[in-house]
């Protein structure tokens, strides 16, 4: 009786997981049948969470989403190079038709874009480009050009002699390092404004906060500042309120993201470069659809940027377009 009783125990579970394993696999193999997408795209984001690549998400998906494509959007919860890498490698494992990615100034991306290539994946960048990993197509800014206008505007809004801290998301970031070389040869014209320092945020509010307390701790005569990503310009206010409250250096963020736009408004931040992350994923997904379509695409293709400043601003929400290299 208890071995019978202990074949039921059994029998019972092992049925079940039968059935179930049964009808999880006919439901998988109903939907594969029913799939409406033509191609798998995935969009690797620097950090899933952060409000400039979600906006490069939203344009993406939108572009996606009119031509039946699946665009995935995966990445790290915080920016980790090596888990980005990672991330690529399994992509590409996976099989999916196309990858837009940042681009990466690493040896080991260039390997991976090489690997897409030999499955007949093509790997686009975006953001940020690395021309000689062999990606088929880069998408963004031109990111040396946008510190060149955002220099240009330090000394266009200012007067006197002026001291300059810049706040860099990444000293290892090419989009970065080609807005301050860009910024850099801008100030360099003027006789009246000095580099003092240079420091990192990595990329994050917090940290460029804890930064720009740093610097003015140490260089007791800055007067202005740049920040070259998009939640620099936000922590760099918070970092002078914390440690000179009544003073007001004149500060440049980058980004028009809606808490960059209330600073401008309420005076804290003079002007910010603005680009358009939406337009970055959307013309990124329709590139992509191109080389299935075998048209020719080239390799580089630069979206808009521009200067914001108070004049194009009402309660917090941008009123006036800006055009390519446009200054307030």
């Amino acid at each position: 009786m208890k071995k019978f009783l202990w074949l039921i125990a059994f029998l019972i579970p092992f049925f079940l997981m039968l059935y179930f394993g049964k009808e999880t696999f006919y439901i998988e193999n109903e939907l594969a049948a029913d799939d409406p997408y033509n191609y798998h795209f995935v969009l690797i984001t620097e950090e899933v969470g952060n409000d400039y690549w979600r906006l490069i998400e939203k344009g993406a998906k939108e572009a996606a989403a009119e031509h039946d494509i699946y665009l995935e959007y995966i990445g790290p919860k915080v920016t980790d190079n090596e888990e980005r890498l990672a991330t690529f490698d399994r992509m590409i494992t996976a099989g999916v038709d196309g990858i837009i990615t940042k681009g990466m100034n690493d040896p080991e991306f260039a390997e991976l874009v090489r690997k897409a290539a030999s499955r007949n994946i093509p790997v686009a960048t975006i953001d940020t480009d690395n021309e000689q990993s062999g990606r088929e197509f880069y998408v963004g800014t031109d990111n040396y050009r946008a510190g060149l206008l955002a220099g240009k505007t330090l000394i266009e809004q200012t007067t006197g002699e002026q001291r300059v801290a810049v706040i860099i998301g990444l000293a290892t970031a090419q989009n970065q390092l080609e807005r301050l070389n860009g910024f850099e040869d801008a100030i360099a014209e003027s006789d009246r404004i000095e580099l003092v320092d240079v420091a990192e945020s990595n990329i994050t509010e917090l940290g460029a906060a804890q930064a720009t307390y740093q610097l003015l701790k140490k260089h007791s005569n800055i007067t202005a500042f740049f920040g070259t990503s998009a939640l620099d310009g936000i922590g760099i206010v918070q970092g002078i309120e914390e440690m000179r409250p009544r003073e007001r250096p004149y500060v440049i963020a980058f980004d028009i993201l809606p808490e960059t736009l209330t600073e401008i408004e309420q005076g804290t931040i003079q002007a910010t470069v603005a680009q358009y992350p939406e337009k970055m994923g959307r013309r990124s997904v329709e590139l992509m659809l191109e080389i299935y379509n075998k048209k020719t695409v080239d390799s580089i293709h630069f979206t808009d940027t521009g200067i914001v400043d108070a004049s194009h601003i009402h309660n917090g929400e941008l009123i006036v377009p800006v055009e390519e290299g446009e200054q307030p």
